[in-house]
C-alpha cells in the first residue's frame, strides 16, 4: 500500500512539474512576444525610428534648399550694393523708372473672361 501511495505521489509530482514547465515556457514566450512588439511598434521602436529618420532626411533637404536660397539672396544683395546695371534694372522693373525721353507703357493685368451661364470653358 505504501508503494501505491509513493507511486501516486510521484505521478502527481511529475504532472505538477510538467504543468509548471509548460506554464513557465508559455510565460517566457508571451514575454518575448511583448518585448518584440515593443521593440518594433513601441514609442521608441523601429517604426518610430524609421519615421524620425525620414523626417530627418526631409529636414536636411529643406536646410540645403534654404542655404542655397540664402546664398542666392546674398549674391543679389551684393550686386545691388556694387553693380550699377543691377541697380538700374531693379529700379526700371520694380519702380518703373525711365531714362529721360523714354516712355513706359503699363498694361492692366489680364482678367479671366466670364462665360455666359451654362457654357463651359473650351476643352484643350
Amino acid at each position: 500500500m505504501m508503494e501505491r501511495i509513493t507511486e501516486f505521489a510521484q505521478l502527481v509530482y511529475q504532472h505538477l512539474h510538467r504543468g509548471r514547465r509548460l506554464l513557465a515556457t508559455t510565460m517566457v514566450a508571451l514575454l518575448a512576444l511583448a518585448l518584440a512588439w515593443h521593440v518594433i511598434f513601441g514609442t521608441n521602436g523601429m517604426m518610430a525610428y524609421q519615421h524620425k529618420r525620414a523626417q530627418y532626411r526631409q529636414l536636411q533637404q529643406q536646410i540645403g534648399d534654404l542655404q542655397k536660397q540664402n546664398q542666392e539672396l546674398e549674391q543679389d544683395v551684393e550686386k545691388l550694393r556694387s553693380d550699377p546695371q543691377t541697380i538700374e534694372r531693379q529700379a526700371r522693373e520694380q519702380l518703373r523708372y525711365a531714362r529721360p525721353g523714354e516712355v513706359i507703357y503699363t498694361l492692366p493685368a489680364a482678367k479671366p473672361a466670364k462665360l455666359p451661364a451654362g457654357e463651359s470653358a473650351p476643352k484643350r
